[in-house]
């Protein structure tokens, strides 16, 4: 009997410890989430963060729906745009029957824009020359502007006509759609940057209602008020040498077999071979 006493008495000590340990043990386990005390800092820094991706939200939400309202007017104007070029032409073909019909001859007025290309380098030029083709922004060879035509720059342009080629550009023949979505670029801060979004023309052009690539051509094509500001805008355009090349004895005029001079419609034709 003292045995089996003695031996119950090591169970129960035997028990005890493994019962510690077992306590000792789930006291330094992981605890759970609901026992982790959050830092105030982490707690500060989510709701920021929360806050922000709200803001984020809300400010892209109201750009799309300004955008998609941007969107609409762009196509309207553009619409209305197309319907104004097509009217011109056919008042142009109707003005030619009527005076067809009365066996007369239409002349139509000569147009108030010109595109101005430099085809020549910078050797051999007079000063005054010189100084009109850096008013003009024709510092380079084979670089093209659009020019209003008046009476100051018909004069300066009688003076540099041994080292220009100027005409009158077309839309319908997509001259100076073409130019201007192939080779615009704008003048943003001093910078030349590519014309590739709306956003840098309304930006720099806003306030005079022009936003977008359509209102920009529409007041360079019809010389509108603000043809100033929008041609200022546009840096001076970089054109390659044309297919083909340039005539045997350029430096002749357009009428002489050379490429110097006005050729009216027929820089559209010289646009397209540059471009």
């Amino acid at each position: 009997m003292p045995r089996f006493s003695c031996s119950s008495s090591l169970d129960v000590v035997f028990i005890d410890r493994k019962a510690m340990l077992t306590v000792i043990l789930a006291s330094r386990s992981v605890p759970t989430e609901n026992q982790i005390m959050v830092p105030e800092t982490l707690l500060k820094k989510r709701k920021s963060q929360e806050k922000a991706r709200e803001e984020r939200a809300a400010d892209q939400k109201k750009r799309r729906e300004a955008n998609k309202e941007k969107r609409k007017t762009i196509f309207k104007r553009a619409e209305q745009y197309v319907k104004e070029y097509r009217d011109m032409e056919r008042e142009k073909i109707r003005l030619s029957r009527a005076a067809k019909k009365d066996g007369s001859y239409y002349v139509p007025a000569e147009s108030r824009l010109v595109f101005v290309v430099r085809i020549k380098g910078v050797n051999k030029i007079a000063p005054k020359p010189r100084k009109i083709l850096q008013l003009l922004r024709l510092l380079q060879i084979n670089s093209g502007v659009f020019i209003r035509l008046t009476a100051a720059t018909r004069e300066m342009l009688t003076i540099v006509e041994p080292f220009v080629a100027y005409g009158y550009p077309n839309l319908l023949g997509l001259s100076v759609r073409e130019l201007l979505y192939k080779r615009g670029y704008g003048k943003v801060d001093k910078q030349r940057i590519a014309l590739t979004d709306n956003a840098i023309i309304e930006n720099s052009l806003g306030k005079y209602g022009i936003i977008c690539f359509e209102d920009l051509i529409h007041e360079i094509y019809t010389v509108g008020p603000n043809f100033k500001q929008a041609s200022n805008f546009i840096w001076p355009f970089k054109l390659s040498n044309p297919t083909g090349g340039f005539h045997t004895r350029k430096f002749k005029h357009f009428v002489e077999g050379g490429d110097t001079g006005n050729r009216e419609e027929y820089i559209n034709q010289l646009i397209r071979q540059m471009n």
